[in-house]
């Protein structure tokens, strides 16, 4: 075990058996990263990752002082890092707030280090190189393997946050659901982007609409139901002036900086809540998208991608046809004696004009 930080640790799972078995534990939290196995099994001398939570289960006297965390996270380079990440930086917060912290995995090299690196970008605002640099001094073996480094690459570019609203994050997450696809897991409907025709609160909590906002509107061409809006599509044209990430695993493809070409007869938009994507585990790859509320065909999805008109292949796609949809330009302007926001809305598609306080009925 050894100390990052005033109250800060890092180590491997013999440290973390240490702690557990210790009648008196040197720290008051333990945040561990492990392979999730969490059978309640006896005590026995952890050999691999498996072996792991044989650990964390150990009964002790004091154990009811010692606050644990598991998170459930595997030494891979397709391992989703930055859906656990702003949970595990305030559990260290919190930690270091109410007495002292160890932060492990199996080995102390890759998973706990990279939560440590995320930490430390975020505490000192340093970046990624100088935040590693900085742990290594303390730990000179320690190194996130290739998928982490990418994703703490990113989480540099967003300032410091999971901004789930970042193009570039919606890119890596879109590219994250497609791998646990491919690998057959379930998808649980909640890990796709929230049903942006809903209610106009639910609305705004969702996809982020402030006062005097501009944003597009899609909605289904036959019903006016909306379907997307501008924070749900994923460009996928060419990039101008790209370098390539210097830690990007191979075949991964850079998350940020391209345009759409004009030519596109499509919008190509991040998986959600209304579509029928068979979420059962059905092992269905593609289908036809159809509005949730008349059943008009509205695109395709593949989970093995299509090619866009401009000749881009966009792979996990989710593609709405321009013909089946409009589009809409709206403007948010918030009234503070109004319970709901007044929207204002343009449609190029039928060149008028409409005011509205319901998210669904936006369109004209």
């Amino acid at each position: 075990m050894k100390k990052v930080r005033d109250r800060l640790y890092i180590g491997n799972i013999k440290d973390a058996a240490e702690v557990l078995t210790s009648a008196h534990p040197p720290v008051t939290h333990m945040l561990s990263l492990i392979t999730p196995n969490m059978d309640p099994l006896e005590f026995k001398k952890p050999t691999s990752d498996e072996d792991s939570p044989r650990i964390l289960n150990v009964a002790n006297v004091e154990l009811d002082k010692l606050v644990k965390k598991i998170v459930p996270i595997r030494d891979i380079e397709s391992q989703n890092l930055l859906d656990h990440l702003e949970g595990c930086l305030d559990f260290i917060e919190q930690g270091r707030d109410n007495g002292s912290i160890l932060v492990h995995c199996v080995a102390g090299v890759s998973r706990s280090a990279a939560v440590i690196t995320a930490y430390l970008m975020r505490l000192d605002r340093l970046s990624l190189d100088e935040a590693l640099a900085s742990l290594q001094q303390v730990s000179s073996k320690v190194y996130p393997n290739c998928g982490f480094m990418q994703q703490l690459q990113l989480f540099e570019e967003m300032g410091y946050v999971v901004d789930r609203k970042n193009l570039s994050f919606k890119r890596f997450h879109l590219e994250n659901l497609g791998e646990a696809f491919w690998r057959g897991e379930k998808i649980e409907n909640p890990r796709y982007a929230a049903d942006p025709g809903v209610s106009a609160n639910e609305f705004e909590e969702d996809v982020g609409v402030s006062s005097s906002q501009v944003s597009a509107l899609y909605s289904c061409k036959k019903c006016k139901r909306v379907v997307a809006c501008q924070e749900n599509v994923i460009s996928h044209g060419p990039a101008s002036g790209e370098s390539p990430s210097r830690w990007r695993r191979r075949g991964a493809r850079r998350w940020g900086g391209d345009h759409d070409d004009p030519a596109c007869t499509s919008i190509f938009v991040e998986p959600m809540q209304w579509m029928n994507l068979g979420q059962d585990g059905d092992g269905v790859y593609e289908g036809k998208l159809q509005c949730l509320n008349c059943e008009s065909r509205l695109g395709n999805f593949n989970w093995a991608g299509i090619p866009c008109s401009c000749g881009k292949h966009v792979k996990p796609a989710f593609q709405l046809h321009k013909c089946n949809i409009d589009s809409s330009l709206t403007a948010v302007e918030a009234d503070a004696s109004d319970s709901e926001p007044m929207r204002y809305s343009y449609s190029s598609d039928s060149s008028s004009f409409t005011a509205t306080r319901h998210c669904g009925h936006l369109l004209v």
